[in-house]
């Protein structure tokens, strides 16, 4: 959060504050999407992080690539729908041999 102080002085200056949502014009519905798909993207990489896996080793699990984890764990609308995201945080899209190494 950004001090009081220097808020008012920027704001003396000319600029404006607000939200990301009024910035790029987003209805509730495209926000709340939005935020859905961050939280998603930061639920795999914390869970991956979790369990000492590179991105490398949970692409080898999901049998994927490495770039579709990072484009996954970036909140990337083409890495991965939000079904996609949430399979991978269940561990519904890993073989069941794998699932202990996973969860």
């Amino acid at each position: 959060m950004m001090r009081r102080s220097k808020k008012e002085r920027l704001e003396a200056k000319g600029w404006r504050f607000g939200t990301a949502q009024e910035f790029l014009g987003l209805s509730d519905e495209e926000t709340a999407y939005v935020e859905l798909r961050l939280r998603l993207a930061d639920s795999l990489r914390l869970r991956r992080q979790k369990r000492k896996l590179s991105q490398t080793d949970l692409a080898k699990l999901l049998r994927s690539s490495q770039s579709r984890v990072a484009k996954m764990e970036g909140g990337d609308a083409l890495g991965a729908s939000n079904r996609d995201l949430a399979r991978t945080i269940s561990g519904a899209s890993l073989p069941k041999a794998s699932w202990g190494a996973v969860r």
